[in-house]
């Protein structure tokens, strides 16, 4: 990595480590840096303790009057140097972003600015589109830029802040809630405050949009607190299945499952797609019972009915397999899992003559 002589001009000390250092890494990359801003400066870094030492007008006039050189946050400066790993690949522009959260240009800018998103510049990702509706929610709850700017890193990684519900406790105070209790952004415990059902459709609509995207571990997330929010939503828990399933996280898919089922008892679809967990974990047993109860509750499940024909066929009861896979080419005959029922037969068949 080389700078190029690239001259950078520092506002506001770095929170991360002294600019002195930073002075050291810079000249050893063949670049420049200043603790001002100066004619040659072509890069000016925000270091977050300015959010401490200034007004909210103050750092406004002081970004104003820095342009139009390139501003960076202090994380993508500290990208730069490569002190901070890079961020995880991303696609969303600044523009899409805007549009769907409702959030003003000029106040994104400045929470990006001093790292109120994931990703200093664009691209930028789909967690940084959940942060920025809800800090569009709170600014229109009252909440001020720089509020927000210094309350979310209180609590780690700016990500984690998606699976929380933040609200506004006036113009300078952020507060968080969870489960069971709503606190500052510094971890002080307040009173708890009841939940919102216009809130949790939000986080549901949210979540639908991650999973259709892909992004499962985003979804998992938002169908999490969906979840907690509402102990009686089985959907939320079957599609934070879903998505654990995606990820990998078999016991905790599970674990959704099962909660989803415990809510709804007759919900086809999550003893069927638990029945296709419990197979992939070789537990043919228990893999049997929830696919045939899913058959029990709809008779005309074809996807279970192939399924348990092939989960029979795997564990070597060829005569159940043929049953199931007759059973279901009643339902559908055309298609290429007909194709492969019929396959199947054939091979039962053979093998059951073989065998006799």
């Amino acid at each position: 990595m080389h700078l190029n002589g690239e001259s950078f001009g520092v506002v506001g000390a770095l929170r991360a480590f002294p600019v002195r250092l930073a002075v050291r890494r810079v000249e050893s990359l063949g670049g420049r840096l200043h603790r001002s801003v100066t004619r040659g400066t072509t890069t000016v870094v925000f270091g977050r303790t300015l959010l401490s030492k200034s007004d909210e007008g103050e750092i406004e006039r002081r970004v104003a009057a820095a342009r139009p050189r390139r501003l960076l946050s202090e994380n993508g400066f500290l990208r730069a140097l490569a002190t901070l790993p890079p961020v995880a690949a991303s696609n969303m522009l600044r523009r899409s972003i805007l549009d769907q959260s409702g959030l003003s240009g000029d106040v994104f800018d400045l929470l990006a600015l001093f790292d109120g998103f994931e990703h200093d510049a664009e691209p930028f990702s789909f967690r940084d589109l959940i942060l920025a509706k809800k800090y569009a929610g709170l600014i229109a709850s009252g909440a001020s830029w720089s509020a927000i700017a210094r309350s979310v890193h209180q609590i780690g990684p700016v990500g984690s802040l998606t699976s929380l519900s933040l609200h506004s406790g006036g113009s300078d105070k952020i507060l968080s809630r969870d489960t069971h209790s709503t606190s500052e952004l510094d971890g002080q415990r307040l009173l708890p405050m009841p939940d919102d059902d216009a809130e949790a459709e939000d986080y549901f609509g949210l979540a639908e949009t991650a999973e259709a995207a892909e992004l499962y571990a985003e979804a998992a997330t938002l169908y999490a607190h969906c979840s907690a929010i509402d102990p009686t939503d089985a959907t939320s828990a079957f599609n934070l299945g879903n998505c654990l399933r995606a990820i990998g996280q078999t016991d905790d898919a599970a674990i959704a499952y099962a909660t989803a089922l415990k809510r709804d008892p007759l919900f086809v679809e999550a003893w069927f797609n638990y029945g296709g967990l419990l197979r992939e974990l070789g537990k043919v047993d228990a893999a049997r019972r929830h696919l045939a109860r899913a058959i029990e509750l709809d008779e005309g499940y074809a996807d279970a009915i192939y399924n348990i024909g092939a989960l029979e066929y795997e564990a070597g009861v060829l005569s159940a397999a043929r049953g199931w896979w007759r059973r279901y080419l009643e339902l559908d005959a055309t298609s290429d899992w007909a194709r492969r029922a019929r396959a199947g037969i054939a091979v039962a068949d053979q093998q059951l003559r073989t065998a006799g």
